[in-house]
């Protein structure tokens, strides 16, 4: 999955990769585009688009299904994707790698596949105030058919989850815990391999919703010790559809189908249905089959960079991004973590969060507005919304220059 060691001694070049992304050279309302959006989806190189492409062009055909010369192409580059995602995260085994259209199918498949039937009145599910509403609404939801409940572990003014106060919710009770790597709205990095080490100790599986973390750090899922870990392939430069659980094998064996159909199945009669064994017993119907090719493209390419120079550059456009912003007045940041991965959520004081995102579009500006899908989060810093900017290794200082003069341009008009 590394770069090769003469590779990362190399700075980025980064205008050389901006090349690479079509979209960047755009204008929106005369201005050069500046996309502080990556937290929402990344841009995709061309790589990813030509593969695409190339599958409608020369491949499509549906997988699994056909003998023929197109289907057998078709369905190696679908596979190929799983074998890709497997090393990508260092999976024990690509048969431990479910294809799913990204995290949200993929924690709805451990939400209604493992947990629900393991689910009593009386049980708890452990998260966390940070969390995405997608992993916190399924458990909501297998919560309220069985009886059990959902508690939230807390964070602390500085956006860091209190491991000390989550360890002491991993009562009896506790028949999940899930949390993100790290979080959408504030960057936040969150120390998953003691998590998990707690969670082990008292037997209790654990979830991790690394959608935010595989687009700017290595992914060893082995290490990391959990029991479930769900990406996300638009936000990897990857095609929209397309994602991916990890999944013991033990949990994987054990869990019924959750989608019924096609493709995942060994045998149907009326009198009964003999499914198929993981992975393919959770991969009904057609996949996204085109969009699993630019998942390879997506996956070869940010290993041909390497994550140890992205996580480098990044993490030095973000400092450079925070001293600038912190010069302006009024300027608030939610979350100072110790650790974090280049997302910034902020707001100036007097002005809402979507009328600066609209005045910063106009100057050319992408940026989110709005609760980030993270209502708890809003509310425990008292705000309803915030402004993110999210940044990734094809941002420039030079850009950051232009964010920091458009809200100071903005700022005047509205104060």
């Amino acid at each position: 999955m590394n770069a090769k060691p003469e590779t990362l001694a190399a700075p980025l070049d980064v205008e050389r990769i901006r090349a690479d992304f079509p979209l960047l050279s755009r204008t929106v309302h005369g201005k050069p585009l500046i996309y502080f959006d990556n937290a929402n989806t990344g841009q995709k190189p061309l790589a990813v688009i030509e593969a695409v492409d190339r599958h409608y062009r020369e491949h499509n055909a549906n997988v699994s299904r056909a003998v023929h010369l197109l289907g057998e192409e078709a369905t190696a580059a679908y596979e190929g994707a799983r074998d890709a995602i497997a090393r990508f995260i260092n999976a024990p085994s690509r048969d431990e790698v479910i294809m799913t259209s990204g995290t949200t199918q993929s924690i709805n498949l451990v939400a209604y596949s493992y947990l629900m039937p393991r689910l009593k009145a009386g049980d708890t599910i452990l998260t966390t105030v940070m969390e995405h509403h997608a992993n916190i609404v399924p458990w909501q939801l297998v919560a309220e058919r069985t009886g059990a409940t959902v508690k939230a572990a807390p964070i602390d003014e500085n956006g860091e989850l209190i491991v000390e106060a989550f360890v002491e919710m991993l009562t009896p009770d506790v028949k999940l815990a899930c949390v993100t790597h790290v979080s959408n709205a504030l960057g936040t990095v969150n120390p998953i391999r003691e998590i998990a080490r707690e969670c082990r100790k008292r037997g209790i599986p654990l979830l991790v919703d690394g959608s935010q973390a595989a687009p700017h750090r290595a992914i060893d899922v082995q290490a990391l010790g959990c029991d479930f870990y769900a990406i996300t392939g638009h936000k990897m430069l990857a095609p929209t559809g397309t994602g991916a659980l990890w999944a013991k094998r033990e949990h994987l064996m054990a869990m019924p189908p959750f989608f019924g159909g096609g493709e995942m199945i060994r045998e149907v009669r009326f009198e009964g249905t003999v499914f198929a064994d993981p992975p393919h017993r959770f991969e009904a119907g057609t996949p996204n089959i085109a969009g699993f090719a630019g998942v390879s493209a997506a996956i070869g390419y940010l290993e041909g960079i390497g994550f140890e120079r992205i996580k480098a550059y990044e993490q030095e456009l973000l400092a450079y991004a925070t001293d600038a912003m912190d010069a302006i007045p009024g300027l608030r940041i939610f979350g100072r973590a110790k650790e974090k991965e280049p997302v910034i959520s902020f707001l100036i004081e007097g002005a809402h969060a979507n009328d600066m995102a609209t005045l910063l579009d106009l100057q050319g500006v992408a940026v989110r507005s709005g609760h980030h899908c993270a209502h708890p989060l809003m509310q425990f810093f008292g705000v309803p919304a915030t402004l993110r900017a999210s940044l990734a290794f094809y941002n420039t200082k030079a850009e950051v220059d232009a964010f920091v003069e458009a809200i100071a341009r903005v700022r005047k008009l509205l104060l």
